[in-house]
């Protein structure tokens, strides 16, 4: 089991900046990707970037530019840095693990963290 635990978030200004932190625990070893989805109220969960080990990032057209995903693999931690921040980021905003578990993938998430961008 890999359990995760986010810090960050809050209220910002368009054309503001935060930055979201994920701590993983647990089977660490057994991690392959880490990544952070979002999910605004009425829509789908959406993966905002994704980073596995030792391979290139991939990020959601909207916020390729501005978002920038990060691994401390020492610390076990990933961040997302958000800049230039849009309303339509608003969202609670989820860390997601990918590991492997009995041979089989399995996914953890973090509890979310509310970023809202407001004037």
């Amino acid at each position: 089991q890999v359990q995760l635990v986010e810090s960050g978030g809050g209220l910002v200004q368009p054309g503001g900046s935060l930055r979201l932190s994920c701590a993983a625990s647990g089977s660490i070893l057994s991690i392959y990707a880490m990544g952070w989805y979002r999910q605004a109220p009425g829509k789908q969960r959406e993966l905002v970037a994704r980073i596995p080990n030792g391979g290139s990032t991939n990020y959601a057209d909207s916020v390729k530019g501005r978002f920038t995903i990060s691994r401390d693999n020492a610390r076990n931690t990933v961040a997302l840095q958000m800049n230039s921040l849009k309303p339509e980021d608003t969202a609670v905003y989820y860390c997601n693990a990918e590991y492997y578990s009995g041979g089989l993938r399995a996914n953890s998430w973090g509890q979310g963290t509310q970023v809202t961008v407001s004037s």
